[in-house]
């Protein structure tokens, strides 16, 4: 009689997996979010919203199937029924339109980007020319500019930009920033418009929000000690590109973006030893949860979660939706 021998499951590589601390959702996000379930739960669907509420696929598809609509422009929504602007903000434009068609419509822009609204229009009442700094075609670009009339703001991208940019009519100069840039690079730019122009204030970061500022910091210490970072977020998402990027300057070997673990590229892991862990402000912690899941199930994985900044901040909805 044969005994065949027990064949015992080839053992699991080990992994060291850091999850960052702080990521995912941040106040204005959480916000944004809350005021369309909140719509919905209040007016009944359908709720229409301008442009995706935050720039996260699963978010935006989760919305969609409670009865959320999303469309590109206003001319899009009928009358008779709520809209609700996206965390990015608006032109001006927009909301006098809804006004002039009776609208319902319910602002979900982030209070940390309306204080930048206010502070350009204050800039402008006293006779500045405004430098933003930020990306072109982003939502938040396209809201702040269009606080002011045309011609009021110039964008600057780059350093080169910072080099090449004309002062109009002599005009005194005041700056603002796109809340979702990486914090080393707006510095740089700062740098050089501040040395071409010396009357310029001195760099800060108030424009680039707390959460924008944590994260980064947060895997700033993932790269520093990781082979590979993973970082959770939709590509059409400034601030989780903005992650993937710091995560290779901090010194990780490799940085990915993926929007969940389905993405995931298993030839990555190859010879990593460390993995760290982020998810950028739009991204829901389930999505987290779901890499780390598929980790552990191919790893003999260690996961700890740093011990970073704890946020507090939370933000109040609108009025229509609480009375």
């Amino acid at each position: 009689m044969t005994v065949e021998a027990a064949v015992s499951p080839p053992k699991r590589p080990h992994l060291t997996v850091r999850l960052a601390a702080p990521r995912g959702f941040c106040a204005g996000v959480d916000r944004a979010i809350q005021i369309v379930e909140r719509a919905l739960e209040k007016y009944g669907a359908p709720v229409y919203v301008r442009h995706e509420i935050v720039h996260n696929r699963h978010v935006v598809d989760r919305l969609k199937a409670m009865g959320a609509v999303f469309v590109k422009e206003l001319d899009q929504c009928p009358d008779d029924r709520p809209v609700v602007f996206s965390a990015h903000g608006v032109p001006k434009s927009v909301p006098a339109t809804a006004r002039s068609r009776e609208m319902l419509f319910l602002d979900a822009t982030c209070p940390l980007v309306s204080k930048v609204h206010v502070e350009a229009e204050r800039h402008h009442a006293a006779g500045r020319h405004i430098l933003l700094i930020g990306h072109a075609g982003h939502p938040e670009v396209v809201g702040t500019m269009g606080q002011l009339p045309e011609g009021a703001i110039s964008l600057i991208e780059t350093v080169e930009d910072a080099e090449a940019f004309v002062r109009p009519h002599d005009a005194p100069l005041a700056y603002a920033t796109q809340t979702t840039l990486s914090v080393d690079d707006t510095a740089e730019i700062l740098a050089a418009l501040k040395r071409r122009f010396p009357e310029l204030p001195d760099p800060h970061k108030e424009d680039i929000c707390y959460a924008t500022t944590n994260r980064q910091e947060a895997v700033k210490r993932l790269g520093e000690v990781s082979d590979l970072v993973l970082v959770v977020g939709s590509k059409n998402s400034s601030n989780s590109v903005r992650l993937v990027e710091v995560a290779l300057r901090a010194g990780a070997a490799a940085a990915h973006l993926v929007d969940d673990a389905s993405a995931i590229d298993w030839s990555w892991f190859d010879g990593v030893q460390s993995l760290g862990v982020t998810a950028g402000a739009s991204a829901p912690e389930t999505l987290v949860q779901g890499v780390v899941d598929a980790v552990c199930a191919r790893f003999d994985a260690e996961v700890s979660e740093d011990d970073g900044l704890r946020e507090t901040v939370t933000f109040k909805l609108p009025r229509l939706l609480t009375a």
